[in-house]
């Protein structure tokens, strides 16, 4: 099994950035969309952004945002990828695409149809996430992990919903996912990040790839 990544959402600050990073995270998520309770405002990630090293990839998270809006603040934040959790469609993720690579997410809740995924092959990522009918991401929200082997072939997974470092290893081995999105699993409350949990979390990801060998 190749190395799982991980990506570490809902970064408001720098502190929690940087201990993200010494942990060993592959992806940081900054959202964009002002409903969220870990919205953070463009100019602030922009600055977190700029102290990242070269091996940490920066993503943005939007929800039903205008393209112009969404390649704005990309341009503005200096992202690497572009996170979609709305009902963007799939004209919208080609065009976003040839700006900048595209994670598309989907809600999942208990089933997962293959023809819900196929439209959206031209992604650069999918990412599937626990089902709640009033928030976008960070709802602590399991699914069916076993569901994540119905995706698209070629098209990476990025694995989300109520991971935790109790159950990640748990989930790497049902899902196999390209990566692993954490985001309420690792705070002390929405927006801010507990560090001993981080380590854990990191622990029990390395923890479930050599149990997978």
């Amino acid at each position: 099994m190749s190395k799982v990544k991980v990506k570490i959402c809902g970064i408001t600050n720098w502190t929690d950035a940087r201990r993200a990073v010494q942990s060993g995270a592959d992806f940081l998520g900054f959202n964009f969309y002002a409903g969220s309770p870990r919205y953070i405002q463009p100019a602030r990630a922009r600055k977190i952004v700029q102290r990242l090293p070269k091996t940490v990839s920066a993503v943005g998270v939007f929800v039903n945002e205008t393209e112009k809006k969404v390649l704005e603040t990309a341009h503005a934040v200096k992202l690497d990828y572009l996170q979609l959790h709305g009902e963007e469609s799939p004209e919208t993720v080609a065009r976003l695409k040839r700006s900048l690579p595209v994670i598309k997410a989907m809600r999942v809740k208990t089933t997962l149809r293959s023809t819900q995924l196929s439209r959206f092959r031209n992604a650069t990522a999918l990412l599937l996430d626990g089902f709640d009918r009033n928030h976008r991401g960070g709802t602590g929200r399991t699914f069916d992990w076993k569901l994540v082997r119905r995706a698209v072939a070629g098209v990476p997974v990025f694995l989300a919903g109520g991971l935790t470092p109790e159950n990640i290893g748990e989930a790497i081995r049902a899902a196999k996912p390209y990566a692993v999105d954490v985001c309420s699993g690792v705070e002390t409350k929405p927006g801010r990040k507990d560090p001993a949990r981080i380590k854990a979390l990191m622990l029990a990801v390395k923890d479930a790839q050599t149990r997978t060998r």
